[in-house]
């Protein structure tokens, strides 16, 4: 672990742990952090960090959603089987259903693959659908759930997405369980009231939190170029963390994971990776750069750098 400031909440593997707050201290801090969402942070954030200890590694998951021919992906499986990457950190990238065999079967074993949805249960007369047990069949470690696509543009709401994340866990996958809020949420000052909604939907039903990687994507942010500046970014990761220590356990706010998303790019990750909340990253259109990934996985060397 990295020395610690004096001034400095300690630091327990990724995340500060912080003496527990009693009920009225709990509302302040909170309505404290919601008056400020919306502005950047005009405070320095006390830097003890950090190299990657204790709970977990850095994450980075790279969203090829539906992008992709056999040849743009065969180049770009050849760019991330040859690229140097820090082996502190762990790496998926999650390429459309129809070509999920052909990058199982050419990619480097250094990097795991995902799907980008599953069903909620055992597969059947389910046209359109991917069970699980068939994600699972052709080599997959992780799904996709509850993307802001696939709630906002198909529909799908919080129970349907924590039912589906259950049964994945249940059957052995991994979940990059994503969260995150629309501008007009933002905007009325209630960005924690829906990551909160999204969060209980997966705690009320989840078997367990070992094999969860917590995705915050503000809509606004996500294929807009607009970022949340790392101060926004990190305002939401440490509510978050504390709705798990309050809402789960101690041990699970400690050990799960919680990363960015939203027009992540070879530029911006460094500064957002400075943040001491920030366990990572999910890519979009930066994943499909092979040599843009790289950069944006190695920026874990920002993690262990003082501020």
């Amino acid at each position: 672990m990295a020395m610690i400031s004096t001034y400095c909440p300690h630091f327990n593997g990724l995340h500060r742990s912080s003496p527990k707050l009693d009920s009225s201290q709990s509302q302040s801090f909170l309505q404290h952090i919601n008056s400020q969402l919306r502005l950047a942070s005009s405070r320095k954030p006390c830097r003890a960090v950090t190299a990657m200890a204790g709970s977990g590694k850095f994450f980075v998951g790279g969203n090829w959603k539906c992008n992709g021919t056999k040849d743009s992906i065969t180049k770009l499986v050849s760019d991330l089987n040859s690229a140097k990457l820090e082996t502190d950190v762990d790496v998926v990238v999650s390429p459309p259903f129809v070509y999920l065999d052909q990058v199982t079967a050419s990619l480097t074993s250094r990097i795991e693959v995902s799907a980008q949805n599953s069903w909620i249960g055992k597969g059947g007369a389910f046209t359109g659908e991917i069970s699980v047990e068939q994600l699972k069949d052709i080599g997959c470690k992780w799904v996709i759930l509850g993307h802001s696509e696939r709630r906002h543009i198909i529909g799908e709401d919080d129970q349907f997405i924590g039912k589906k994340a259950a049964y994945a866990l249940n059957e052995g996958l991994g979940v990059i369980a994503c969260i995150g809020e629309l501008l007009e949420e933002r905007e009325a000052g209630k960005t924690f009231d829906v990551c909160f909604r999204q969060l209980k939907a997966f705690a009320d039903v989840v078997p367990s939190w070992d094999n969860i990687v917590i995705a915050y994507e503000p809509v606004w942010a996500i294929g807009t170029g607009k970022v949340a500046t790392p101060q926004q970014a990190q305002e939401v990761h440490v509510a978050v963390h504390d709705w798990l220590k309050k809402n789960v356990s101690e041990e699970v706010a400690s050990k799960t994971r919680i990363i960015y998303g939203g027009s992540v790019n070879g530029s911006n990750c460094a500064e957002l990776a400075k943040q001491e909340d920030i366990d990572g990253f999910l890519v979009g259109g930066a994943s499909l750069k092979g040599p843009e990934f790289a950069t944006i996985v190695n920026s874990v060397t920002s993690k262990k750098v003082a501020a």
